[in-house]
C-alpha cells in the first residue's frame, strides 16, 4: 500500500477544497446577501449552490495527480475509470443544478458511468449487474441527504472514513486512495458548511459524493478476497442515506404523494420538527453514520461474525418507524364556505336604512331641498341650539 502517496492526495484535497471553498464564499458576499431590492433572488444564492463544486475540483484534481504518480498502484485502470464516471456524474450535477433535467436522462448517465466503472473494476455479470444497480441507488440516496448545513458532509466523511479503513485492512491502494481525498475534501469543505452554512454541495458534489463512495465499495469488493465478508460488511456502511430513502419513500406512499416531488419529509426535517437545532441534526446523522460503519468495518476485519451487521440495520428500521410517526405534512387551508350548525342558524336581521347627515345648513345630504306649491324653496327650520325667539325679534 502506497501510504505516501495516499497521505499526500488527502493533503492536497483537504487544501485545494478549503481555498476553493473560500474563494466561493467570498464571490457569493461580493454578490449580495440573497436578495436584490425588489425581492428577486440575487446572484449570491446561486454561488452558494455551486459551492460544492469545490469539492469536485479538490478531490479529482488530488485523486488525478496521485494516479498519474502511481499511488494507486495496480488498480491504475479502475481507479481511473471510477475517476472518469464520477466526473461525468458531477457534470450532470451542476448542469440540474443550472437547469433541471428529466429524471430518465440522469438515471441513463448515472447507469453509464456505473457501468463503466464496474467494467474497469473487473466485476463479473453475475456481480456486475447488481454493483451497477447498487451504485446508482446509492449515488441518490447520499444526494438525497443534502437537506440541512452539514448534514451530507458529515455522513459522507463517516462513510468515507469506514472505506478507507476497509482498504487499509487488506493493504489496498487502488480502493483507498479515492475514499482517503474524499475524506478530506469533505472535512475541508464542512468548515463551510456548517450552520450558519456559507456555501451548500448542491446536486454536483452531492452526486459526486454519493458516486464516489458507492464505486469505491464496488472497486474494495472486486479486490478484496474470498474469506472477507465484503458482500456483508460494505452495503452496511450506506445505513444512513438508505434509512433516509426507505424514509422519504414510505411516508410519501402512505400520505399518497408524488414520490419524486421534493417535500420536507427526510430524517432533518423530521428531527427538526421534534426540535433538534441545526447543528445537532448533523451530529445525530454523524453518530447514527458511526454505528454501522464501525460494525461493518469490525466485519470486513474478521472480528465480528457477518451476522452482526443486522444489529444497526435492524436499529435504523426502528429509527425508521419512530421517524414515520412525527408529521411533517401540512393540511391544506379549506377554502369553501362554512355552513352554520344545524339548529343555531338565525334569519338576517335587516339592516336599517342609512341616516343622512345633516350638515350646518340644514338640508340633509343627498337629498332635494323641498319647495312650496308655486315651486319656491320654504325655509329650514332654525337649529336646534338657537331659539326661536330671537329669530322672531330680529325679524319684527
Amino acid at each position: 500500500m502506497n501510504v505516501v502517496g495516499i497521505i499526500a492526495s488527502a493533503v492536497a484535497a483537504l487544501f485545494s477544497t478549503v481555498v476553493l471553498a473560500k474563494g466561493v464564499r467570498r464571490a457569493a458576499l461580493r454578490c449580495g446577501a440573497g436578495r436584490e431590492p425588489g425581492g428577486r433572488p440575487s446572484r449570491a444564492g446561486a454561488v452558494r449552490r455551486l459551492g460544492g463544486a469545490t469539492v469536485v475540483l479538490g478531490v479529482g484534481a488530488a485523486v488525478a495527480a496521485g494516479w498519474g504518480l502511481g499511488a494507486a498502484g495496480g488498480s491504475g485502470r479502475a481507479v481511473g475509470g471510477l475517476l472518469a464516471g464520477a466526473g461525468a456524474v458531477a457534470a450532470l450535477g451542476l448542469v440540474h443544478e443550472l437547469r433541471p433535467l428529466p429524471v430518465p436522462l440522469r438515471l441513463a448517465v448515472q447507469t453509464g458511468a456505473a457501468t463503466l466503472t464496474v467494467c474497469l473494476a473487473g466485476l463479473s455479470l453475475a456481480a456486475g449487474v447488481p454493483a451497477v444497480i447498487g451504485i446508482v441507488l446509492l449515488t441518490n440516496a447520499f444526494a438525497l441527504l443534502d437537506t440541512a448545513d452539514g448534514a451530507l458532509a458529515t455522513v459522507g466523511a463517516v462513510t468515507a472514513a469506514g472505506l478507507l479503513a476497509c482498504a487499509a485492512v487488506e493493504g489496498l491502494s487502488g480502493p483507498a486512495l479515492l475514499p482517503a481525498a474524499l475524506l478530506a475534501g469533505l472535512l475541508g469543505f464542512l468548515l463551510h458548511n456548517w450552520h450558519p452554512a456559507r456555501i451548500r454541495p448542491g446536486a454536483s458534489c452531492s452526486l459526486f459524493t454519493g458516486f464516489a463512495l458507492a464505486s469505491s465499495g464496488a472497486l474494495l469488493l472486486a479486490a478484496a478476497p474470498p474469506e472477507r465478508a465484503a458482500w456483508a460488511a460494505l452495503p452496511v456502511l450506506a445505513t444512513v442515506a438508505l434509512a433516509d430513502t426507505a424514509l422519504v419513500l414510505a411516508s410519501r406512499r402512505r400520505a399518497s404523494r408524488p414520490l419524486l416531488r421534493n417535500a420536507g419529509d427526510h430524517i432533518t426535517h423530521r428531527l427538526r420538527r421534534v426540535r433538534v437545532t441545526v447543528p445537532g441534526t448533523a451530529v445525530v446523522l454523524g453518530l447514527w453514520a458511526v454505528v454501522p460503519v464501525v460494525t461493518g468495518t469490525l466485519v470486513y476485519g474478521g472480528l465480528l461474525h457477518p451476522a452482526l451487521v443486522l444489529v444497526p440495520l435492524a436499529g435504523s428500521a426502528a429509527a425508521v418507524l419512530a421517524l414515520l410517526r412525527v408529521p411533517v405534512y401540512v393540511a391544506p387551508p379549506r377554502t369553501g364556505t362554512r355552513r352554520p350548525a344545524t339548529g343555531t342558524a338565525h334569519p338576517p336581521v335587516p339592516s336599517a336604512p342609512p341616516v343622512p347627515s345633516v350638515p350646518a345648513g340644514g338640508t340633509p345630504t343627498g337629498t332635494a331641498p323641498a319647495r312650496t306649491a308655486t315651486g319656491r324653496p320654504t325655509v329650514p327650520p332654525p337649529p336646534a341650539a338657537r331659539p326661536t325667539v330671537g329669530l322672531t325679534a330680529d325679524r319684527g
